[in-house]
Formats: C-alpha cells, sequence, structure tokens
C-alpha cells in the first residue's frame, strides 16, 4: 500500500491553503472533510495584506482579485438602520489597511470564505491534491515513521504527516490528546444571517459595513457580493429562528421595505481557545483547530492561513531529506508564540472596538498593550531556532513600517524594484535566498556552492546599492531569507561558504 505524504484533516479554507502551499511545493497531499461539500456561507470575509501576499507567491492573485467583493464604498456606518445612515458626507471611518508602502498587495475589498474556497479547491487539486468531501477522521494512530489515520469510510490510510485543520471542536486535536487553554466559547449566539436584496439599488451608496443599532436587529451588516449581504444579529435563545424570523431580523435592520431573500442562517458563537501545543509528533495543528479568537480584527482566518504556509515549506525540506526534524518543532515554536499574541490582541478588542476601528487612539492602545491593527497581521516576529540571533521587541506597535527594519525574525521589508513589478517580498521566490549588498563581496559564489553541497535549491541575488537601502542591507551586509520570506539570518562578515553552511545547518536542522 503507498504511504501519502501528507493528510489533511479539514477541508475548509486553512485546510486547502495547507494543500496549495504543500503542492507549490511538489508535496501531494489528501484532504479530507466531513461535509458533503464546500460551504456556501461566506463565513470570515478579511484578507490582510500579508495573507496576500501568500497567495501572490503560490500564482493565486489574480484569482483571488476576481472573486473579491469590491466597492467604491469601502467605508463603515453606524446608524439605527440602514435607512438612516448619512450618505450626506464624506465617509468619516474609512477600512483599515496597512499603507501601501509596506506591501506588494492592497486588499481590494471583502473577500468572503466561500469565495476564496471556491478558489482554493481547484488551485489545491491542480498542484497534485486529492480532495474528498463526506469523508472524516475517525481515529489516529501515531507511529515511529508514520500516521495510521481512519477514515469514515472504513479506509486506514498510512501517512509520513497529518495536519488537522478541522476546526475548533478538533477531531485530530482530541485524538492526540492535546488539551486546551482560554475561557472557550464566550458572548451569546449570534446568527449569520445570509440574504439577497439590492439594497444599493433601494438606498444607493452602501457602506462595506454598518454597524445596525436598533434594539430589535442591534448587529453587524457587511457586503458579501454585487446583491448578497449578512447580517450577524442576536436573537434571544427561547425564540427559534425561523426563515420568517430571520426575515423580519433584516427588515427590522433596513429600516425599509425592501424585498428580501434568505439564502442561509449559521448559527455562531465566539470561542477563545489555544492548543497547548501545536505538533504531537508526526501530527500538526492549524488555524482554528490550533486557536481560535473572537472575530473583531479579521484576525483568525488570516492567522490559519499563516500557520499552514509556515508549516509547509518546513514539512517539504524535510519530506525531501533537506532539513532535519528539529525544523518541525520550530513550527510550534514560531506559530504557538503568534497564536498567543493574536489571541490576547482579539480580547483587547473584543472588550473595547475602538482600539481596532480608530486610527487616533494610540494612547489607548499604549495604555492596555494593544498593537495597531497591521502588525498583528504582518508585524510579528519569530524567534526559533530557524532564526539565528531574532531581534523579538518592535521598536514600534503602532508604525507598521518602521517595525518592519529587516531585523533577524522580521518579514523582509517591502519595496519595488526598479523598472519591474517585482517586489523584495518576491526575492526569495519560495526558498531560501542569499541577498547580498553591492559591496558584500562574492556571497552569490559562496551560495551556489553551499546550495549546490547541500542539494537545495538556494537562491543569490546581488542588490544595487537603492534595493539593499530598502531591505535595510549594509553595502557590505548579507542577509538570508527564509522560503517564507523571514529573514533567518544578517552579517557583515566577509564571504565564506563554511559560515554559510553552518547556518543553513542551524537553521534548517541538518
Amino acid at each position: 500500500m503507498s504511504r501519502t505524504p501528507v493528510l489533511i484533516a479539514g477541508g475548509g479554507t486553512v485546510g486547502l491553503a495547507t494543500a496549495v502551499f504543500l503542492g507549490h511545493h511538489g508535496v501531494p497531499s489528501l484532504v479530507v472533510e466531513r461535509r458533503p461539500a464546500p460551504s456556501n456561507h461566506p463565513r470570515a470575509l478579511g484578507l490582510s495584506p500579508r495573507t496576500l501576499e501568500i497567495f501572490r507567491e503560490v500564482g493565486l492573485r489574480e484569482e483571488l482579485a476576481t472573486v473579491a467583493v469590491r466597492s467604491a464604498d469601502l467605508w463603515r456606518a453606524q446608524a439605527r438602520t440602514v435607512a438612516e445612515v448619512d450618505r450626506s458626507r464624506t465617509p468619516s471611518a474609512p477600512m483599515l489597511f496597512a499603507s501601501a508602502a509596506v506591501s506588494p498587495e492592497t486588499p481590494s475589498g471583502h473577500y468572503p470564505q466561500d469565495r476564496i474556497d471556491a478558489v482554493l479547491v481547484p488551485a489545491a487539486r491542480e498542484r497534485g491534491a486529492t480532495i474528498e468531501f463526506g469523508v472524516e477522521v475517525m481515529g489516529v494512530e501515531q507511529g515511529t515513521d508514520s500516521m495510521s489515520v481512519s477514515l469514515s469510510d472504513g479506509r486506514v490510510v498510512d501517512a509520513d504527516y497529518l495536519v488537522g485543520a478541522d476546526g475548533v471542536r478538533s477531531t485530530v486535536r482530541t485524538a492526540l490528546g492535546i488539551g486546551t487553554t482560554g475561557p472557550g466559547a464566550i458572548g451569546d449566539v449570534t446568527l449569520n444571517i445570509l440574504f439577497n436584496a439590492d439594497l444599493v439599488g433601494h438606498f444607493g451608496s452602501m457602506p462595506t459595513m454598518t454597524q445596525i443599532l436598533h434594539p430589535d436587529a442591534a448587529g453587524i451588516l457587511l457586503a458579501v457580493g454585487e446583491r448578497r449581504w449578512v447580517l450577524h444579529v442576536r436573537i434571544p435563545a427561547d425564540e427559534t429562528p425561523s426563515q420568517e424570523r430571520c426575515a423580519q431580523a433584516v427588515r427590522t435592520a433596513m429600516g425599509a421595505d425592501v424585498p428580501v431573500e434568505i439564502v442561509s442562517v449559521l448559527p455562531w458563537r465566539a470561542t477563545v481557545q489555544m492548543a497547548e501545543r501545536f505538533r504531537s509528533g508526526r501530527a500538526f495543528l492549524v488555524g482554528d483547530a490550533a486557536r481560535a479568537v473572537s472575530p473583531l480584527g479579521a484576525f483568525g482566518l488570516n492567522t490559519g492561513v499563516a500557520d499552514a504556509h509556515n508549516l509547509a515549506w518546513k514539512l517539504a525540506m524535510v519530506l525531501a531529506g533537506q532539513a532535519g526534524d528539529r525544523l518541525l518543532d520550530t513550527y510550534h515554536e514560531e506559530r504557538h508564540a503568534v497564536a498567543e499574541l493574536v489571541t490576547r490582541q482579539a480580547r483587547l478588542r473584543w472588550e473595547n472596538p475602538r482600539l481596532h476601528w480608530d486610527p487616533a487612539a494610540v494612547a489607548e492602545r499604549r495604555a492596555v498593550g494593544a498593537w495597531n491593527g497591521p502588525l498583528v497581521t504582518m508585524g510579528y516576529r519569530y524567534a526559533s531556532s530557524a532564526v539565528i540571533d531574532p531581534v523579538v521587541d518592535l521598536p514600534s506597535t503602532e508604525d507598521l513600517a518602521e517595525s518592519l527594519n529587516g531585523a533577524a525574525g522580521s518579514r523582509i521589508p517591502h519595496a519595488w524594484l526598479d523598472g519591474t513589478k517585482v517586489s523584495t517580498v518576491d526575492l526569495g521566490a519560495s526558498r531560501f535566498a542569499v541577498l547580498t549588498g553591492p559591496a558584500g563581496g562574492d556571497w552569490c559564489g559562496a551560495a551556489r556552492t553551499v546550495g549546490a553541497a547541500r542539494g537545495i535549491d538556494l537562491r543569490a541575488v546581488r542588490l544595487d546599492a537603492r534595493g539593499a537601502a530598502a531591505v535595510r542591507l549594509e553595502d557590505d551586509g548579507v542577509m538570508l531569507l527564509r522560503p517564507d520570506g523571514f529573514i533567518a539570518w544578517r552579517s557583515r562578515q566577509a564571504a565564506d561558504a563554511t559560515v554559510l553552511d553552518k547556518v543553513l545547518a542551524s537553521v534548517t536542522g541538518r
């Protein structure tokens, strides 16, 4: 019986993204999803510039741009009902995105999860993944050199590695005996009501996000399509959320008699919890199976995609014999620390939304330890054996450009290279890369020697003075970039293949 390199439990967005990233590195996977088909419900909506950078890396930039819910009115509003939104003045609460100066990607609008999944399913299959819906993981047995995974259709699959991307109530996490910390479910049960209505035709200009203050339908209205919307609203626990009751809540929130077609209703409750470990032998947890956060800030989906991105290149290198098992330990070391940060930041916003939405709330954020939103998804740093001499402390928790300063452990700074559509973020091209300044000596030659000896595709790039300055590299400096775009090492010493080999040995665990 042939062995599956990686079995992914969970065919939601994060599981599918894991399959895409593995396939991008040449690793086929088997994805099993208990639902009979991809969900048609939008669920999460916001992709950060960093997440778009990750999808840019694997060639999905244009596909995602095509499915984005675009709007000329990317602004937020607050009113008792939609009919009472003040449309007479320039919106004072624009949607918050990171500055275009720090990333080659800028969100085009909202990215409903059902539309993202519609891109990821064919993309994963094109890259070698097998995706099976209506199949669930029932049991897991850990061996010394493989995982034995029992499926609901009676099969037992032998896999080199197992990835649990199966959500908050993860079967994989439970089977592995990994406990969780945190309060669990918080807040009230909320209905996510998906409906069709021509609101633009009825009201004219429509905000992308509207906070509804009406006491009988208090909640959030979001645009998820040209005539498709979701209303997050609380209905008393003793009421049955029938189609008519949901339609009534929507009409109340509208404040006008607008024809409404209810498409589906998804009850949900905010959950805050984190797995004690993200790795157990040959099994790993990603996305909500690893940690779940309160929703304000849209950190959950973005953090899950980053989990998958971090894990995929490491698994690929180990499976190819290019890295040691120690590299896989850095998945937990790096992503668990990020999960702790994100959980803390999401909870602060849950308690005081102004910390997230108000750019001027600098003093309030500083007083409670809240970071400005873009830093939470882009400004964090890694400290593990896969980074040499990491610089953990950020110079600013408000200014993302200041924190993306070329320090070891941070994502490489972005700048467009002269006369091209290539960003410095693209320089690694999904592999290790040695970057050197114009006076950096023959580090490119050292990279060729070490890459050949180690059997890895080690890219070498000599930057001109402008390019080196853009990534905060001295003219005589050298920098090792990881396949995920994070800086693993930097130095100003003379070119030396022996030094570079030792650096790679330390970073890759081999």
